[in-house]
């Protein structure tokens, strides 16, 4: 029978596959090399007696009976990940490890020196930090707490709101610093603007851009901040980034419609973990101090 010659770890190489479409995707999701991949594949279908997955020259796609086990798979994972997370929302003990999750402008505008004060409280809990403006799943385990921006967190979490990120203009302080500050936001259309790349996913950023002359695009904040430095033109910054930097200078009053809002978000099987409490409480208290 199939499930004698299947284990986990074949369960989890055919879902990895399935979802990335290639076995150098699939390596590094696992943390396995390519070759590594392409041989327990094989070993898996020879031992199964079936193909799992049609080579193409773009990617991998399952078969029926591959189509089959990534299902099987999927729920297997789900109730792994239940379980773990119930087992952690049951320590009470302040030690073990954290995952987290983030973006780079956050953790260099605001949460780097929290981290390392936290640490220094709680040195027996490990602080895993996943810096990425790609949304981490929490209910796969990818990540145990997401620190945010958001302006609809998702109903299936929990947390709380920290602190509300507001966004205005920021010029290269040496050209713009005789100017009669804060400039109307019309008078600079005509301006050469950095903007978001899509990448970056802030869709109401890109919006409120759409007419003005951009013609130099980043996917990160921060890089945006490093070209405004360099004077390759204006670009929209978070506040808390733009006013600590002093090379830049604020030209218009906080974009209203821009704000939005930073949570603390984790899983509901989370909630009540000491270590997670702790945290939680540690950051609200270093992000709301701050802010005063």
């Amino acid at each position: 029978m199939i499930e004698q010659h299947l284990k986990w770890d074949d369960l989890q190489v055919i879902l990895a596959i399935t979802r990335a479409g290639s076995l150098s995707g699939a390596g590094r999701h696992l943390h396995i090399s390519h070759a590594t991949i392409f041989r327990r594949l094989n070993g898996i279908e020879k031992r199964l007696g079936v193909a799992l997955f049609e080579r193409h020259r773009h990617g991998y796609t399952p078969t029926l009976a591959g189509e089959d086990l990534a299902a099987t798979a999927t729920r297997v994972q789900a109730e792994v990940n239940s379980a773990e997370r119930r087992l952690i929302g049951q320590d009470l003990k302040l030690s073990g490890s954290l995952r987290i999750t983030t973006t780079d402008t956050l953790f260099a505008g605001w949460l780097c020196p929290l981290f390392a004060a936290f640490r220094q409280q709680y040195p027996d809990i490990t602080l895993e930090v996943v810096i990425s403006n790609r949304l981490q799943s929490l209910s796969r385990r990818e990540a145990d707490i997401a620190i945010r921006p958001t302006r609809c967190p998702p109903d299936t979490l929990v947390g709380r709101r920290l602190a509300d990120i507001r966004l205005a203009i920021y010029g290269q302080k040496k050209r713009w610093q005789t100017a009669s500050l804060p400039l109307g936001t019309g008078s600079m259309d005509e301006e050469s603007w950095i903007g978001p790349d899509t990448h970056m996913g802030d869709v109401a950023l890109e919006k409120w851009m759409m007419d003005k002359n951009t013609g130099y695009r980043l996917d990160s904040m921060l890089g945006m901040q490093l070209a405004v430095r360099q004077g390759a033109g204006i670009a929209v910054l978070p506040c808390y980034l733009g006013d600590a930097d002093d090379q830049l200078i604020r030209l218009s009053k906080p974009i209203e419609e821009l704000t939005t809002e930073l949570w603390f978000l984790t899983h509901p099987d989370l909630r009540y973990a000491a270590r997670v409490r702790a945290f939680m409480n540690a950051i609200t208290q270093g992000v709301r101090e701050q802010n005063e």
